[in-house]
């Protein structure tokens, strides 16, 4: 990485995208500057006043990331950047009707990951790392043997096809089509299943480039945290994690040496998940 350093971090507020801001700026050098977004500029003021010491520069900045111009926009005025933690992410509930929150989710957590992918990864500098914070759910085995070959074939090819994709699920949902074509009735499956394809399809074409200059583009799973998003989905909470607990291996991840084990993978506590199989996740049954 560069001497003086820039990290972005979208969605961070509150819960794991404050903490892995917070942890950042406590971890970079004084030179190097840590941006903190949001949507809510209230927040985002409130959010920066309360970190804790820190060594880097923090800088607050608004952010929607459902807004496309929005993005390209900050990555155009930032220029080159060296971490990106693409974290903001739509809040579901198990009571919701799917076709009313769907649209929310697509935008914030599957547009906004593409958008983010294409406006920072040619801005990425050499040693600079790319990070999109998905979950253990994002695996093949989550989906419906229906419409797990597509997902498969989407992260084989580019961007466009996983959002293609992506919009055709949107569109079962509306339409009240989503269990009869396998897609499910919990959004947050294929949601994050396309999330783990994007950042696979975008390392499928950037790997060799990447690794030459040490780069790091990859899929993230934090692990169950204790927050008022996360509890309606589990049962037991008593293995979940605070934000700060959560933060601490992706931070290590991130600042970092090792880039090829990781490279184009959904990651979990330092390991690789498999994506076609990957590992139990005991969440409350959907109807």
């Amino acid at each position: 990485m560069t001497t003086s350093r820039t990290a972005l971090v979208t969605g961070a507020t509150q819960g794991l995208g404050l903490a892995l801001a917070a942890g950042l700026a406590a971890r970079l050098e004084p030179s190097d500057r840590v941006l903190l977004t949001g949507r809510d500029a209230g927040r985002v003021e409130a959010a920066v006043a309360a970190l804790p010491a820190r060594r880097a520069r923090v800088e607050g900045r608004v952010l929607d990331v459902r807004d496309p111009a929005a993005i390209t926009d900050l990555a155009g005025d930032l220029g080159e950047v060296d971490v990106v933690l693409s974290n903001a992410t739509s809040r579901m509930s198990p009571e919701q009707d799917p076709a009313e929150e769907v649209d929310a989710v697509v935008e914030t957590n599957n547009l906004a990951t593409s958008r983010v992918l294409r406006a920072f990864g040619p801005r990425l500098r050499p040693g600079g790392r790319l990070v999109v914070v998905a979950s253990a759910l994002g695996t093949l085995d989550k989906l419906d043997v229906r419409v797990r070959e597509r997902f498969a074939a989407a992260a084989r090819g580019s961007l466009e096809d996983v959002d293609a994709l992506v919009a055709d699920w949107r569109a079962a949902v509306h339409a009240g089509r989503a269990v009869e074509e396998g897609f499910g009735t919990w959004l947050n499956i294929p949601s994050k299943v396309a999330q783990v394809a994007a950042v696979r399809a975008v390392a499928s074409a950037r790997r060799a480039e990447d690794l030459r200059a040490g780069r790091l583009v990859v899929a993230l799973c934090p692990g169950l945290i204790d927050t008022a998003a996360s509890r309606p989905w589990f049962a037991d909470m008593s293995s979940a994690q605070t934000p700060d607990q959560a933060a601490a291996w992706p931070l290590d991840l991130v600042l970092g040496d090792e880039v090829a084990p990781f490279y184009g993978e959904l990651v979990q506590f330092g390991r690789v998940l498999p994506w076609e199989t990957g590992i139990p996740v005991p969440h409350r049954a959907v109807s």
